[in-house]
């Protein structure tokens, strides 16, 4: 079978590349940057990824530079571009600003990877700073966008190519056209596809759990219940236990919901373990982001423990199975040269350990959630359930921002205000925890889908920018000390039943996060809602969703009956440069 291979920089994107050539039906395998070239030969082409690092920097990851010798068609991705400019005599310079989010790119030359474009502008997305400001010998530059006039180079006797945005991500609407072409040029035979993924993993599973059973953690959400499928599947149903936590953190009836659609779907080895007082006793007065998700992900473990000594589980007869798909593992910095985004709770240390020990099983973790959808699709499961928004495994807890005290200033710019909480993102590769901005402006989706990443571009202390949807003007505002309680879990489960309601027939939306932040405006000890709807495939990027207005404002007023709320806001930004969960 023909495989390409991409070299992994450290890009948060490196495996939604992997993904998309996957797509058009050739194989691809990540490697590290570790590899030799003489390695690199059994593959077609050759991927570089983008990665957090600067090509300037002494530090930063290098390659075995002789793979640009040995024949073989390579395709350098922002990162890449430049890593593959300096390497091979060309100059790149701090750019004078940073690109980070959708912009203007205009094919120059039609050659290479662009050889099925028209000489004309694409909305590409670009996520740097550094520019290349000279090209190496044999090297042309077939595109350009308005900050960067050395944005895409081609030496088509080596067939050599470079891009500095990201023709992998979704909003690149020229993006499957350049890596179908490049996989043309490569002449690699495209037999890849999901049904054989199936038979591959069936095999892999059964080879390694052996004689053993697994206890799967199942939230009732798509990657689980996909990845209990497919384990069933491989092993028969009697060897695959579902256990399912109710943590507290779910939304409002879901606990009954799920058990009735697992028991559906034929899980029948199920036990639903009721965990709300030890889940909130281990989290009070927790208030930072990463400390959340490591006692949940801990908590997790200690209660799947006990459960397994109540059932009399022998641990050395058992693995334990989760539902982690790739983009939980390269936010928490899984890859070699990735920065991390955030823990995810199915990465904490003691996890890692116990995969180190091979005692645990993911089936699924180096797919996508559009790969996980069409394979829950294969394995039969029904369509509602394949198709529902994801949800995160800690729950409702990151949605519930706690604060113990301001981090930073409240200001009042010309334009909006700068927010006294923080938020994570990803900008460039890099992990962010900044300040989200409100913005004083009309509710009109032309301006603020223009204004929002312009904003993020140019203030590097903002990685969010929201709208207020609820007729308040903003005079003051003040943080509310705030810890997860049931009390504020409750108020966050009817605010998302009230969302979730509005949005349950906007086939454009995705996924959509309520968010409960400890900000009270014009009032004191009060708190206020954000909603976050997105457009995405695969979760590595993201749209804000443009709702409609007259369904925003009626919304917002039912949010402003809840008691306690002070204001409702609408996160207008994509990811990046903002994730889509706000912790």
């Amino acid at each position: 079978m023909d495989k390409i291979v991409i070299i992994d920089f450290g890009s948060q994107l490196a495996h939604l590349i992997a993904d998309r050539i996957r797509r058009l039906g050739v194989y691809s395998e990540i490697r590290s940057t570790d590899i030799p070239a003489s390695d690199l030969k059994q593959y077609k082409g050759i991927i570089i990824s983008g990665g957090p690092a600067s090509v300037n920097d002494p530090k930063s990851p290098q390659l075995d530079r002789t793979i640009y010798e040995i024949g073989i068609p390579i395709l350098g991705i922002c990162y890449g571009h430049q890593y593959t400019m300096r390497a091979l005599g060309g100059r790149v310079a701090k750019g004078v600003v940073g690109e980070y989010g959708l912009t203007q790119f205009t094919v120059t030359k039609n050659i290479g990877v662009f050889k099925h474009l028209e000489k004309k502008s694409y909305q590409v997305y670009a996520s740097h700073f550094d520019t290349v400001e000279k090209v190496p010998e044999g090297f042309e530059v077939v595109g350009e966008t308005r900050d960067d006039k050395m944005s895409a180079t081609a030496n088509e006797l080596r067939k050599i190519y470079t891009v500095q945005f990201h023709p992998e991500v979704a909003h690149t609407e020229c993006g499957m056209k350049i890596l179908d072409t490049f996989i043309e040029i490569t002449g690699s035979k495209r037999d890849w596809s999901i049904e054989k993924f199936i038979s591959e993993e069936v095999a892999s599973i059964n080879k390694k759990v052996d004689s053993k059973k697994v206890f799967m953690l199942v939230s009732g959400g798509v990657d689980s219940t996909v990845a209990y499928a497919l384990l069933a599947k491989a092993l028969g149903e009697d060897r695959v236990y579902a256990m399912y936590v109710d943590t507290g953190f779910m939304r409002k009836n879901e606990t009954a919901q799920i058990k009735k659609s697992l028991e559906k779907i034929g899980i029948k080895n199920l036990h639903i373990e009721h965990a709300e007082k030890e889940f909130f006793s281990a989290l009070k007065g927790i208030y930072e982001p990463e400390q959340k998700r490591k006692i949940i992900g801990d908590k997790f473990l200690e209660i799947q423990r006990n459960v397994a000594q109540k059932l009399n589980l022998n641990p050395d007869e058992w693995l334990l199975g989760q539902g982690t798909i790739y983009p939980d593992t390269i936010e928490s910095g899984g890859t070699r040269n990735a920065d991390k985004i955030k823990t995810h709770h199915n990465r904490v240390p003691e996890i890692e350990e116990m995969i180190r020990q091979g005692k645990i099983i993911e089936p699924i973790k180096e797919l996508y959630k559009d790969e996980v959808r069409e394979l829950g699709a294969q394995l039969g499961l029904p369509e509602e359930m394949v198709n529902r928004h994801p949800f995160p495994g800690p729950g409702l807890a990151v949605r519930c921002l706690c604060a113990e005290k301001e981090d930073g200033k409240y200001e009042k710019l010309p334009n909006g205000h700068l927010l006294p909480i923080k938020s994570v993102g990803v900008q460039g590769d890099e992990r962010t925890y900044r300040h989200p901005f409100v913005l004083d402006s009309a509710h009109d989706w032309n301006k603020l889908r223009t204004i929002s990443p312009s904003i993020t571009n140019t203030d590097s202390r903002i990685n969010r920018v929201l709208v207020e949807i609820s007729g308040v003007k903003i005079e003051k505002v003040s943080i509310t000390q705030s810890y997860l309680t049931p009390e504020r879990i409750a108020k966050l489960q009817e605010a998302d039943a009230l969302v979730m309601d509005a949005i349950k027939d906007e086939k454009s939306v995705w996924q959509c996060p309520t968010v409960l932040i400890p900000l009270s405006v014009n009032a004191e000890g009060q708190e206020s809602i954000v909603i976050r709807p997105v457009s995405s495939q695969e979760a590595m990027t993201a749209n804000f969703t443009e709702l409609p207005w007259e369904k925003v404002e009626k919304l917002a007023k039912d949010l402003m009956k809840i008691h306690g709320i002070s204001a409702v806001f609408y996160d207008i930004t994509n990811k990046p440069p903002a994730t889509i969960e706000w912790e």
